[in-house]
C-alpha cells in the first residue's frame, strides 16, 4: 500500500501552531514511509475563506520546511485541491447515495426542525431528526423540487454500532443511536464537512488520517459514509490536544498561537518543529533536541501519546536556544545581524570580531533578540550601583589596579591598538598578581570593577579583547 496522507486547513486565518503540528506529523510519516503528503484546502466556508490566508498558510508551512507533493499550487492527479472547486464531484457522490437509498432530500424548514427538537428535549430524548422526509415518494420529491422548494440532503443513519482501531486511542466503539440522520449537502449545494472530507479522502486515495483528537467524534459519521460507499476507511490516528498550563485548550490568551508570529519573533523553524514534534510524540531514543527533517524512519505513527500536551513557552525557548547553539558561525551571524538595531556599534565592527562575539554570547541566549543586551556590555560606560561593585571599588587595592591599568591602556592606545589582545590581558593580570601582590577576590573582582564597572559578568578573557580600547579608556576615566 502506498502511504498517502493529507493536511487540510481552512483558509479562514493564519496557520495555528496546532495545525502546524498536524501538518508536520503527516509530512514526517509520509517521508518515513516513502509516501505522499498532500495539501488540501477546505474552503467551503465561503464567507470567511480568503485566498490571502491560503497563501499565508502555504508560506508558513514552507518556512517550516513542510513541502507538499500535491496541492492547489503544485497540482497532482487527484485535484482539484480546493473544496470550492470540487462541487461537481460532491454532486456526483451525493447522487450515488440517493440512488442507493442511503440519502434523501429533506424539505423541513428551520422552524419545523426547531419545534421537533424542543419536543424531543421536553421528553428527555436525544434531539435526532425524526425522519419526516425519509419516506417521501420519488415523485413527491421531484414535484417539490420542480416547484422550487429548498431541500438539504440527509444521510440515512443505520441502526448499529461502529468500531475502528485508532493508532493513538486503540479500539474505539460508537454505540448505536448516537446520531440521527445528518445533513451531508446544504440547500445551496455546499457540502457539510463530514461528507466532503470522506469524498475527498476517498477520491484522493488517502491511506492514513492523522489529525487532532477534537475530530474523534466526526469519525462516526465518516465511518457510516465509507460503509455506504463500500470503501475501506483510511487508518486513523487522533493525536492529543494542545492545552495551556491552565489545562484549557490552547488559545490566544496563552500567548502567540500562529506560526507567523513565531516567524516574526525570529524563532528558528527547526526549533519550533522540534518542540511541536514532542507535544504528542516521543523520540525512540528519548532525545529532546533534534532536527525533525532528519528523523527518517525513526518517525513511527505508533509512538503518539494519548495525554493532552501542555504547551510550555519556556520549554520552546530552551529548545530554540539549543538549536541556536548548533548553528554554524556564519549562519548564526546572519540571524543576529537582523535583530540588532541598525545604529548599534556592533555593525561597525569587522567580520572576525562579529564572529567571535556572537559565538561567545550564543551560549547565553534562547532567542536572537536577547543577544543585543549581552553585546551592550562591550560598549557601555555606565557605572553599576550594586553593593558588590561599590564594595570592590572601596578596597584599598582597587586604586592601585586602576592606576596600573590606566597606564597600560594609554600605552596600547598610543601604539595604535583598537583592541587589546588576550596576551595583553594575561600580562596585566599576571602583573597585578605578581608585582602588586594582589590575589584572590581582590584580584579578579578588582580588575573587573575597573575594566567593566561591574562586580560580576562574562569571562574577562573573552570580553576585554572584544571591548574597543576607547571604551576601556572611558571606563578608567569615569572611576
Amino acid at each position: 500500500m502506498t502511504v498517502r496522507v493529507r493536511f487540510a486547513p481552512s483558509p479562514t486565518g493564519y496557520l495555528h501552531i496546532g495545525g502546524a503540528r498536524t501538518a508536520m506529523y503527516n509530512y514526517l510519516f509520509a517521508k518515513a514511509m516513502g509516501g505522499k503528503y498532500i495539501l488540501r484546502i477546505e474552503d467551503t466556508d465561503l464567507d470567511r475563506s480568503e485566498r490571502k490566508y491560503e497563501q499565508a498558510q502555504i508560506e508558513d508551512l514552507k518556512w517550516l520546511g513542510i513541502t507538499h507533493d500535491e496541492g492547489p499550487d503544485v497540482g497532482g492527479e487527484y485535484g482539484p485541491y480546493r473544496q470550492s472547486e470540487r462541487a461537481h464531484i460532491y454532486k456526483s457522490w451525493t447522487q450515488k447515495l440517493i440512488d442507493k437509498g442511503c440519502a434523501y432530500h429533506c424539505f423541513c424548514t428551520e422552524a419545523e426542525l426547531t419545534a421537533k427538537k424542543e419536543i424531543q428535549e421536553s421528553q428527555n430524548l436525544a434531539p435526532h431528526y425524526d425522519g419526516t422526509c425519509r419516506k417521501l415518494a420519488k415523485t413527491e420529491v421531484e414535484k417539490r423540487l420542480a416547484e422550487g422548494h429548498e431541500a438539504v440532503i440527509r444521510f440515512h443513519v443505520p441502526n448499529k454500532a461502529y468500531s475502528f482501531h485508532d493508532h493513538v486511542r486503540s479500539d474505539v466503539t460508537f454505540p448505536e443511536g448516537m446520531v440521527g440522520d445528518f445533513v451531508i449537502m446544504r440547500a445551496n449545494g455546499v457540502p457539510v464537512y463530514n461528507f466532503a472530507v470522506v469524498v475527498d479522502d476517498a477520491s484522493m486515495k488517502i491511506s492514513h488520517v492523522i489529525r487532532a483528537e477534537e475530530h474523534l467524534p466526526n469519525t462516526l459519521r465518516q465511518l457510516m459514509l465509507y460503509e455506504a460507499y463500500e470503501i475501506t476507511p483510511p487508518e486513523f490516528a487522533h493525536v492529543s490536544l494542545l492545552i495551556g498550563e491552565d489545562r484549557q485548550k490552547l488559545s490566544k490568551r496563552h500567548g502567540a498561537t500562529s506560526v507567523a508570529l513565531y516567524k516574526e519573533m525570529n524563532y528558528l523553524p527547526k526549533a519550533l518543529l522540534n518542540y511541536l514534534c514532542l507535544l504528542g510524540w516521543s523520540h525512540p531514543t528519548e532525545e529532546d533536541v533534534f532536527d525533525p527533517h532528519t528523523l527518517g524512519t525513526l518517525f513511527n505513527i505508533d509512538r503518539f501519546t494519548k495525554s493532552p500536551a501542555i504547551y510550555d513557552i519556556n520549554k520552546l525557548n530552551h529548545i530554540n536556544g539549543q538549536h541556536i547553539r548548533l548553528l554554524p558561525s556564519e549562519e548564526l551571524l546572519s540571524h543576529v545581524e537582523k535583530v540588532i538595531p541598525g545604529n548599534h556599534a556592533f555593525h561597525k565592527m569587522n567580520h572576525d570580531w562579529k564572529i567571535t562575539c556572537v559565538s561567545f554570547f550564543k551560549e547565553k541566549i534562547n532567542q536572537f533578540n536577547e543577544i543585543t543586551a549581552h553585546i551592550d556590555i562591550l560598549f557601555t560606560t555606565e557605572v553599576s550601583t550594586e553593593a558588590e561593585y561599590l564594595e570592590a571599588k572601596s578596597w584599598e587595592t582597587t586604586p592601585k589596579i586602576r592606576e596600573y591599568l590606566a597606564g597600560e591602556i594609554a600605552t596600547a592606545k598610543a601604539a595604535g591598538k583598537k583592541f587589546v589582545s588576550l596576551e595583553d590581558y594575561d600580562n596585566w593580570s599576571n602583573h597585578v598578581k605578581g608585582e602588586l601582590k594582589i590575589k584572590g577576590k581582590q584580584l579578579f573582582m578588582g580588575i573587573r570593577s575597573v575594566l567593566t564597572h561591574q562586580a560580576h559578568g562574562p569571562d574577562l578573557k573573552v570580553i576585554i579583547p572584544l571591548t574597543p580600547i576607547e571604551i576601556l579608556e572611558k571606563r578608567i576615566q569615569l572611576q
